[in-house]
């Protein structure tokens, strides 16, 4: 293959990476000048692919949606990720996907490489999912709320909260999360003025893209964010607890949706967990199975009190 042929491979792969590229980075990235960037795009276009010039100081050009979908230029590792990924969505919890993930899945197959196609197999026979049977979510919402994320466009929608409660909310979004079969996206809140965590199949239509907006950084990871929020916030008591076991010992005791940990020292860690019940609580915490220390709330160490009394009693 021939030095300008390889370097068109390569542009158009980075035209993929991201949505916006200064002509000056894409000239860094390849060594050669602007002037043949320019010369490369043109090429691009010639060969029916969309790519489109970005006003500004800078200049630069994007990979636009054309008529047809272009060939992807994925490397080994993201083609075994597309592989394994369209198998998992065969039979996932998206809704309206499964079928085309099939037909999208023997396309794939019939090109890759050997060497790719058995890591690809080995990788998806001696894997199993455990996952609970959990709400399912609508493959277009999913779509519209990742592209409101990548571009950071304020997203409306009606959302139906746990108690049932309707309520329309615009938010900018920031990440999609995905924990033990559920879709989370977390957003930062424009009526509430701060950061909520929302599950994608509570969304309910029409839901409408804004403005695009600078982005926001939360002050936190967005796993950690969202942990947190599905297994504490969401609750009307919440309880911070120290558990006397290293923090590799309680991850095996603490699913992702009943609490958020963090390590201590070396012989303990602190978990945030909560419930509808200071009950439900007191029982939770005493089937962890460890020993332990209530930091908050107060009223819960009564509770645990008098719990204990009552056990007591029972056993005499």
């Amino acid at each position: 293959m021939s030095d300008a042929s390889t370097r068109l491979l390569r542009l158009l792969s980075l035209l993929q990476s991201r949505r916006d590229w200064p002509c000056a980075d894409l000239a860094e990235r390849l060594g050669v000048t602007p002037r043949t960037v320019r010369r490369d795009v043109q090429r691009l276009r010639d060969l029916g692919y969309p790519v489109h010039g970005t006003p500004g100081v800078a200049g630069g050009y994007r990979l636009g949606a054309g008529a047809v979908l272009p060939p992807l230029l994925l490397d080994d590792d993201e083609a075994v990720a597309v592989a394994v990924g369209l198998r998992t969505a065969a039979g996932g919890s998206v809704t309206g996907i499964e079928e085309v993930s099939v037909r999208a899945m023997a396309k794939l197959e019939q090109v890759l490489p050997a060497r790719l196609r058995r890591r690809a197999n080995a990788l998806h026979t001696f894997t199993v999912p455990l996952l609970r049977a959990a709400a399912t979510v609508d493959a277009d919402v999913l779509t519209a709320i990742a592209g409101a994320c990548r571009d950071s466009e304020r997203v409306r929608f009606g959302y139906r909260n746990h108690a049932g409660e309707e309520s329309r909310r615009t938010v900018e979004p920031h990440r999609l999360v995905n924990a033990s079969g559920r879709w989370y996206l977390l957003a930062w809140d424009i009526d509430r003025d701060d950061w909520r965590t929302f599950r994608v199949d509570r969304i309910q239509p029409p839901m409408s893209t804004g403005p695009r907006v600078p982005p926001r950084t939360p002050p936190e990871d967005a796993v950690d964010l969202v942990w947190r929020g599905v297994s504490s916030d969401a609750y009307e008591y919440q309880a911070r607890v120290i558990l006397r076991v290293p923090l590799v010992e309680a991850e095996e005791r603490v699913s992702a949706l009943s609490g958020a940990l963090k390590p201590v020292d070396a012989t303990s860690c602190e978990l945030r967990t909560g419930a509808g019940t200071l009950d439900m609580l007191a029982i939770h915490l005493a089937m962890m199975g460890c020993d332990f220390e209530v930091l908050e709330p107060a009223e819960l160490v009564e509770r645990i009190r008098d719990m204990a009394d009552r056990l007591g009693r029972a056993v005499r």
